[in-house]
């Protein structure tokens, strides 16, 4: 890809090659480094060029960056806690944050699948994009953002969705997280889509890209596979190793199991939270609600960073929302955390049992 100055991708091109890896570098080190914080990794240091070509990549995802936030790319941070373990003991979760050279490996793929994304168009193969519609409780972030004095238009707007959350990650950094938990829950789920030749997929939200697909992982992420099947299909000359009913079928199968693989994560986590509180039935904490539909109300207090469902006093709760509640039953084995409502001077009540 050619960057110019400005963000915009001059030009680009895809092609077999072979990789020589110079440097194998780790995420929090190298942040420290571009952050000013530390001196630079030891590959970074005694390689010749890499310090070089890392600078410069920071500055083209800094461009690249710039781009998409104008067009409305959501500036996001949910919470995403690890187990962290004391010997055999679970002892904590901790929060893994973001950082500059996550985002600098993750803007850089983001450019690279819309790229391959075009590159399938122009050649004239369907490809199977990632996509993420308009939110589907527009209504429900306009009334967060009025809760917080702000007004959005009636309409799904990412460009003034993205103003306001830059405004409120600057205005009170502590609970942006929460708000952006509670955007991400009302924005919907991501799915895989065919686009044929001459086609319009609705793009993806987030990330204000409109040509989108999934590419840069095919070790671990079966799209991807199926990406560069199509790509050496259009390299070689050849048609497209898929049909039309077999790519929509591959569609649906990747949604799905994608859904399916987001449940087995989210119930690991639950267990180890489950495990981490399991001691401390009876005690109060702060929270948001995350969640709240006709199956369950949910809530995820601060500290520690665990979600939990709300099975007494859940009524007129919405998502959002902050509260105090009571840790009233735990079953690590289903991941089970369990909360009572407990409004600020409300009396306590006995603990409920889940049926």
């Amino acid at each position: 890809m050619l960057v110019r100055e400005d963000g915009s991708v001059a030009e680009s091109d895809i092609y077999r090659a072979r990789v020589l890896n110079r440097a194998k570098l780790a995420y929090d080190s190298v942040a420290v480094w571009l952050e000013g914080d530390g001196p630079p990794p030891g590959r970074v240091a005694t390689v010749p060029g890499v310090e070089a070509q890392l600078r410069l990549q920071e500055r083209v995802v800094q461009a690249l960056r710039t781009v998409r936030h104008q067009h409305g790319a959501l500036s996001l941070e949910t919470i995403e806690p690890r187990a962290v373990f004391d010997g055999d003991t679970l002892a904590d979760l901790q929060l893994d944050e973001k950082n500059r050279a996550k985002e600098l490996i993750e803007d850089l793929m983001i450019a690279a699948n819309g790229v391959t994304a075009k590159f399938l168009e122009a050649r004239g193969l369907p490809s199977l994009r990632r996509v993420l519609r308009s939110p589907e409780r527009w209504e429900r972030i306009v009334l967060l953002a009025a809760g917080l004095n702000e007004t959005l238009p009636a309409a799904p707007d990412a460009v003034a969705l993205e103003a306001f959350l830059s405004k409120r990650r600057r205005a009170d950094p502590d609970t942006f997280p929460d708000l952006s938990l509670a955007v991400v829950k009302l924005m919907g789920r991501g799915e895989y889509e065919v686009e044929l030749p001459g086609g319009t997929t609705p793009g993806h939200f987030g990330l204000a890209v409109h040509d989108y697909t999934h590419s840069t992982a095919p070790n671990r992420r079966f799209p991807d596979l199926v990406t560069q099947r199509l790509l050496k299909a259009a390299l070689a000359g050849h048609p497209a190793p898929y049909g039309r009913d077999d790519l929509e079928m591959l569609a649906r199968h990747c949604t799905e199991q994608e859904d399916n693989a987001n449940k087995v994560e989210r119930r690991v986590r639950k267990s180890a939270a489950a495990l981490l509180v399991e001691s401390r039935i009876g005690e109060r904490f702060e929270g948001i609600v995350t969640g709240a539909s006709e199956k369950g109300t949910w809530v995820r207090i601060f500290r520690p960073p665990v979600e939990g469902r709300v099975v007494d006093g859940f009524e007129g709760l919405d998502v959002g929302e902050k509260v105090t509640v009571e840790l009233v039953e735990t079953n690590v084995e289903r991941g089970f955390i369990d909360f009572a409502h407990r409004p600020r001077g409300g009396a306590s009540e006995s603990s409920v049992r889940r049926t």
